[in-house]
């Protein structure tokens, strides 16, 4: 197993989605690697938390990457999240990614889970798995 793609892969889901016509028609530029400082968007998302189990094979070492893609609103109602969520979903589901190191063998969608926040606004997680291999 290795860890070493983890990087590049972050990396090509976050230029694929800030390429996609559909994302950026849903966030603009309001996808984040990192929560900027200061007044946050009504509505944007953010690359999350992430879990790689080894997947290594007899012919090369890979991982299986669970990561999450957060959308945040402050809108009373959901239809923004899941507008800019679906267009999340659409852009990755089989993405065909290029990473810098190794290559992506597939990218799925695993989960998603809508919430009320206490402020008044909405988040939805989005989970995915990537099987990356090194070779």
């Amino acid at each position: 197993m290795t860890y070493a793609l983890a990087s590049g892969l972050q990396q090509a889901v976050f230029q694929h989605l800030s390429a996609d016509p559909a994302v950026s028609a849903a966030l603009g530029s309001d996808l984040f690697d990192a929560l900027p400082s200061g007044t946050l968007p009504q509505l944007y998302a953010v690359l999350g938390s992430e879990e790689v189990v080894d997947r290594s094979d007899a012919s090369a070492a890979g991982a299986r990457h669970r990561f999450t893609i957060s959308v945040f609103t402050s809108s009373a109602g959901f239809s923004l999240a899941k507008e800019a969520a679906g267009a999340i979903c659409d852009a990755l589901i089989d993405a065909a990614l290029v990473l810098p190191r190794g290559h992506l063998v597939g990218l799925w969608f695993e989960r998603a889970t809508a919430q009320r926040l206490e402020a008044g606004g909405r988040s939805i997680t989005l989970m995915f798995a990537a099987r990356v291999d090194d070779s």
